[in-house]
């Protein structure tokens, strides 16, 4: 049985509004909440899915990276309400200048997190068959993200700005 600290977490990881990040404070609390959901989304796959624990906890953890590393902590945006957009601009440029050695198999990985992770948002009513649609179409568009890390390897002398240029990211 869960305490009542537990309960409150869950509760409050259903709130769109716990996910308003304005602050240091906010972020903790978000990346907490976060890790409530992340909980319940890998028993839901367990359970709902048939998925043994390696690949629910593979799925968990791509969509754990996304939403805790660039929508929380790099973006500060409210994982309820992020545009579907986000998913292009992580995978096609934020992952690659992240990572010591972006490929496109560890991206694809996480990007199946993130579309699982959001089609369960859609089917327990946290978001919109349109915004679940639009993710999983984003996150589906590998030969694109190849082409971005393939292309970063090829950069030569000021061609860094271009690349940039072909999939920015908003600087609020």
């Amino acid at each position: 049985m869960k305490n009542s600290n537990s309960d409150r977490a869950t509760s409050e990881a259903l709130d769109e509004a716990s996910f308003q990040i304005a602050d240091l404070e906010d972020e903790i609390r978000a990346d907490r909440l976060l890790g409530e959901l992340l909980r319940d989304f890998l028993q839901h796959r367990i359970a709902r899915h048939d998925d043994d624990a390696e690949t629910a906890g593979s799925l968990a953890r791509g969509a754990d990276y996304f939403l805790r590393e660039f929508i929380i902590g790099d973006r500060r945006e409210n994982i309820y309400r992020i545009p579907a957009e986000r998913i292009r601009q992580f995978a096609g440029h934020w992952y690659i200048v992240r990572n010591l050695e972006p490929n496109p198999v560890e991206l694809g990985d996480i990007l199946d997190g993130v579309a699982a992770f959001y089609t369960w948002f859609e089917s327990d009513n946290r978001c919109s068959s349109q915004l679940s649609g639009a993710i999983a179409r984003a996150c589906g568009d590998r030969d694109y993200y190849r082409e971005r890390i393939d292309s970063f390897w090829d950069i030569e002398g000021d061609g860094y700005s271009h690349w940039v240029a072909a999939c920015p990211l908003p600087t609020d």
